[in-house]
């Protein structure tokens, strides 16, 4: 059985609902009769399990397509929020596309952190820093001589993918992220999601940006 929890926000969402919920219970049995806290309680447990089981029946791995363009310019989706300038992917990327024509669409998932930590912060400055790493990414890779367009994504990555390739005809999708010990995607499983839902080609590009050094400039591509 799969979860039906796709998501965090899948997961506050039900949180949310199951204290409403209890809430309107005690409430009911405080001022009514406590049958009637019973039979609330009854009721609500009965959609629950409806929604679970229709959760459960739509939450099967699902397929999305790419649909690749037929002519000679490789066109890479790279998928990066904390990493977007790191050395590593920028290497990467430019190796990919050297000694050939090829577009580059960067998406950046913002808001990376939990739903608590949404709250007690400034969501715009978590859009501000991933317009500043974007913007980093995009000059340092137009610099090598590859054609390059950015934009913020949806806070799931899965889903900044999926809305990507909407758009975008991607050949091949590179997903960059920090160290497994430190990364909340791969913890949220976004790189096996997207090799398991995605017919498309995927790489896995980790960057440890307290380990990188610029020790050499990055090669042009032309």
């Amino acid at each position: 059985m799969h979860n039906p929890l796709r998501s965090e926000a899948d997961v506050f969402r039900l949180v949310v609902v199951i204290g409403v919920a209890a809430a309107l219970v005690v409430a009911l049995s405080l001022i009514a009769k406590p049958v009637w806290g019973v039979l609330l309680a009854a009721l609500l447990i009965g959609v629950g399990i409806g929604f679970v089981w229709r959760a459960v029946r739509g939450s099967e791995p699902r397929s999305v397509e790419g649909h690749p363009v037929a002519d000679d310019t490789r066109r890479i989706l790279v998928v990066a929020n904390q990493t977007a300038a790191g050395r590593e992917l920028l290497q990467e990327i430019g190796n990919r596309c050297r000694g050939q024509d090829c577009e580059v669409m960067l998406v950046s998932p913002a808001l990376v952190g939990s739903r608590a930590e949404r709250w007690a912060s400034d969501i715009d400055e978590g859009l501000d820093l991933a317009r500043e790493r974007m913007a980093r990414s995009v000059t340092a890779l137009r610099g090598i001589g590859v054609e390059v367009r950015a934009e913020v994504g949806d806070p799931d990555p899965n889903m900044a993918i999926e809305d990507a390739l909407r758009v975008f005809p991607a050949d091949e999708i590179v997903i960059s992220t920090l160290p497994p010990e430190q990364s909340r995607w791969l913890e949220h499983e976004v790189v096996e999601r997207t090799r398991r839902e995605v017919e498309l080609p995927m790489t896995h590009v980790i960057v440890d940006l307290d380990a990188e050094r610029a020790a050499t400039p990055l090669r042009s591509v032309g």
